[in-house]
């Protein structure tokens, strides 16, 4: 009798464990390890799993909150930490491949991977990983996050097929625009000639000031676009007051995969360093971009798509990673005028820009 033993499934492992915008910049990295294995599971914390759903290329998401990654991040537990390492044992993963941003250690996860059991571990690590890592991969100058990450995958072995454009990229069909979104009188149809607006950000350094974005939505709404306000349940407050009757408010109205599709359906995006800029890079549509200069503009701008830069790049808050801004009256952003947005919104639609744009300083 001949007994066939069946070699174990080529199981993969991603991890990243940040927001949502640090998992869609990732999404491209993902690509070139699934279609270099048979299999993609990606782990998350609870702040990225809505993008993770919306990556093409993953067959399963993990979900663990870390106790060294995230704003918030909860107290370290035992349970929580071996539950990990035994749902990684049943999955008997045959590599691990660890994203982080340039200032994270991916070590700690990679201490996991290791008691679970996982055969190769990669990542990028300026400190010294002992033996936790198979590979030490270092990051090259001037990369942006996405282009860090392919980097890393194909330190890993992996790449994208030839027919991949390597741009972030969102499952489709994506859901119905909700009926919120939509003009009057365009029962079913899109809102072709709106502008997003996402006010806020998770790092308030990186977003405008609230009197500035309603200043910016009354601009737009005079210049004739259709202004969408976007915004997640906790920032329905800011959204209200930032739609101020000029603009339709959904705060906290839309999922992640609703406000792709709203973006998808946008001539423009107006926001500041946060997630949504990438979501709407995801779908192709073009960005003015509120940055704030506190992290590096080359490795976390929009990629791949239209996108114009505001916001005063050499301010003092430079380089700074501050959270809260560190100069009074925030000026690398309110420098930013709404004729200067409306200029920027005109040329990423292709649209003549109106003849008042670029006059005067925000207003409330």
């Amino acid at each position: 009798m001949t007994t066939t033993v069946h070699a174990p499934p080529d199981r993969v492992l991603a991890v990243r464990l940040d927001s949502d915008g640090d998992v869609l910049l990732t999404g491209p990295a993902v690509r070139a390890l699934a279609a270099t294995h048979e299999q993609v599971d990606l782990l998350v914390s609870g702040a990225g799993a809505q993008a993770a759903a919306l990556l093409p290329g993953v067959t399963e998401t993990l979900r663990f909150e870390a106790p060294w990654s995230g704003t918030a991040p909860p107290p370290v537990s035992a349970e929580a930490v071996l539950d990990l390492v035994a749902r990684l044992v049943a999955r008997r993963y045959r590599l691990a491949v660890i994203f982080t941003s340039f200032h994270q250690s991916p070590l700690p996860m990679a201490l996991l991977a290791r008691l679970a059991g996982v055969r190769r571990v990669v990542a990028t690590s300026e400190d010294y990983p002992g033996s936790l890592l198979d590979v030490r991969h270092r990051r090259g100058p001037g990369l942006h996050e996405v282009e860090a990450a392919l980097d890393l995958a194909a330190r890993a072995g992996a790449a994208l097929p030839a027919d991949d454009d390597g741009l972030l990229a969102v499952r489709r069909p994506l859901p119905p625009v909700p009926a919120a979104a939509r003009p009057p009188g365009q029962d079913g149809t899109p809102a072709w000639n709106a502008v997003v607006l996402h006010p806020g950000a998770s790092v308030p350094a990186r977003a405008p000031l609230p009197e500035q974005a309603r200043a910016i939505a009354r601009q737009l709404s005079d210049d004739g676009w259709d202004v969408l306000v976007t915004g997640s349940a906790a920032e329905r407050g800011l959204t209200a007051y930032v739609a101020d009757g000029h603009a339709t408010d959904l705060g906290g109205r839309t999922s992640l995969a609703e406000l792709a599709a709203v973006l998808d359906t946008a001539v423009c995006a107006v926001v500041g360093n946060t997630g949504p800029a990438h979501l709407a890079a995801a779908v192709g549509t073009p960005v003015a971009s509120l940055f704030a200069p506190v992290v590096p503009a080359e490795r976390w701008l929009p990629y791949g798509v239209p996108r114009l830069v505001l916001g005063d790049q050499g301010a003092d808050c430079r380089a700074t990673r501050a959270r809260t801004c560190p100069v009074p009256g925030h000026p690398c952003l309110s420098s930013v005028t709404p004729g200067q947005v409306s200029q920027a919104v005109a040329r990423l639609a292709r649209r003549p820009a109106p003849a008042t744009a670029g006059a005067g300083r925000w207003r409330s």
